[in-house]
């Protein structure tokens, strides 16, 4: 798909649902879209939250829904990861209250941009179920098929790797439960983090994963993006 990244692991790993029907509609759908529609994020980004970990290296899953469906600054606020923005644009309310429980769990000062791209790097796959939307119309894509596309990857991981956090936050995310193995992986569950909802606050989900990956001696997790 025009112009995109993916990390050869993944490449692998997801050769064959790229062959099949629901993908090739996927495909054709995007393209219309994009012809027509201005989509975001933009279509290099598009498969970001796979380029930049491995397949291997995935040791939390974080779950979204569908990117951001706005621009600012000129910037689009999409770019691939959940939750995240890119440097320029202003975090959204959902991530300054992320930035607040992490702030009040571990004492990490609330970081001034929203880019969590550090996070890949520490093994942290920010995954959209849905992976594009067209401009200022939230879950415009929702018939696109992406949430077959995206539940497989929840399935192949909990299927080819272990002791993986999942943290499913909000009922969207939580319906995904039935994905995973939970013989060997581990779900952390809360409240959405958007100020439309209540109790994320105080869930505790960042010292918990590290807890579990120092139990599991496995590297814990630098939530730390300033």
């Amino acid at each position: 798909m025009i112009d995109v990244k993916i990390e050869d692991s993944w490449k692998e790993v997801l050769k064959d649902e790229f062959e099949k029907e629901y993908f090739l509609n996927i495909r054709r759908k995007y393209y219309d879209a994009i012809k027509n529609t201005m989509v975001l994020p933009l279509p290099k980004f598009i498969f970001n939250a796979f380029w930049l970990v491995k397949f291997s290296d995935v040791k939390v899953v974080i779950l979204g829904q569908d990117p951001y469906h706005n621009i600012e600054n000129n910037i689009p606020q999409a770019h691939g990861l959940s939750f995240s923005v890119p440097f320029g644009v202003n975090p959204p309310p959902s991530l300054k209250n992320i930035f607040k429980e992490i702030n009040r769990d571990l004492g990490i000062k609330i970081p001034s941009h929203g880019n969590l791209t550090s996070w890949t790097k520490e093994g942290v796959l920010l995954l959209n179920s849905i992976l594009s939307v067209e401009y200022k119309k939230p879950l415009s894509h929702a018939n696109f098929g992406w949430e077959i596309f995206t539940d497989k990857i929840i399935e192949l991981l909990s299927n080819n790797r272990h002791n993986i956090i999942f943290m499913l936050w909000g009922n969207y995310a939580r319906n995904k439960k039935t994905l995973i193995n939970t013989s060997k992986h581990h779900i952390l569950e809360a409240p959405h983090p958007s100020p439309l909802a209540r109790g994320f606050t105080g869930c505790s989900h960042f010292s918990k994963c590290n807890e579990i990956l120092r139990l599991n001696n496995i590297k814990e997790i630098n939530w730390d993006i300033n």
